[in-house]
Formats: structure tokens, C-alpha cells, sequence
């Protein structure tokens, strides 16, 4: 797979990352800046690394599922990981400006 392919991919999943929200927050996990990575390989398998906006989140199983089943579902995805992360942890400065908005923060 060519680094075009792979780019096509990775925005296909951003798509796709935009329309899965927190149930807790009427915004996509996307744009809560909750996604740090998302890595592509050759073979289509896919890595990504997100955190939630705090540790003890009560749905994190759920909304962590939700994105590998997601993402999985994405043409010429082999397989999709989610790696749960902390470091850095979530705070809000990480939120896109269309999600402020829409959270009344700006």
C-alpha cells in the first residue's frame, strides 16, 4: 500500500472518528481531542492512541469499543486497535474550536 493509499485511509477514519460522541458529551471523540494518533500500516492495520476526559470515566469500555468496532468497519482496514492512554491526560485546551463552541466555551 502506497503512503496516497495510507493517507486515504487515515481520513477515512477521521470521517468516521467524527461521528462517534461520548455519550456523556454531546460532542465526537474527535473534536474532544480525545484521539492522539492514528497510525496506518501497509497491511491496513490500524493503531490508534486516545484518552478519555478523565480516568474514571464509567463508559470507557464502551466508548473505546466503539471506536475499534468503528474504525474496523473502515474499507481496506485489516484490523483496528485502540491503546488507552493518560500521558499527556485530557484537558480541554485539547478540544477542536467547533467543539468549544458548541460546549459554550469560547
Amino acid at each position: 500500500m502506497n503512503a496516497d493509499k495510507i493517507l486515504a485511509i487515515q481520513k477515512d477514519i477521521v470521517r468516521v472518528l467524527r461521528n462517534i460522541y461520548d455519550p456523556e458529551i454531546p460532542v465526537s471523540v474527535y473534536e474532544l481531542g480525545l484521539i492522539y494518533e492514528v497510525q496506518v500500516s501497509e497491511e491496513g492495520k490500524v493503531d490508534i492512541a486516545m484518552t478519555l476526559t478523565a480516568p474514571t470515566c464509567p463508559i470507557a469500555d464502551d466508548i473505546v469499543r466503539n471506536v475499534q468496532e468503528q474504525v474496523a468497519q473502515v474499507p481496506e482496514v485489516t484490523e483496528a486497535t485502540v491503546n488507552l492512554t493518560f500521558d499527556p491526560p485530557w484537558d480541554k485546551d485539547m478540544m477542536s474550536e467547533e467543539a468549544k463552541l458548541q460546549l459554550g466555551l469560547l
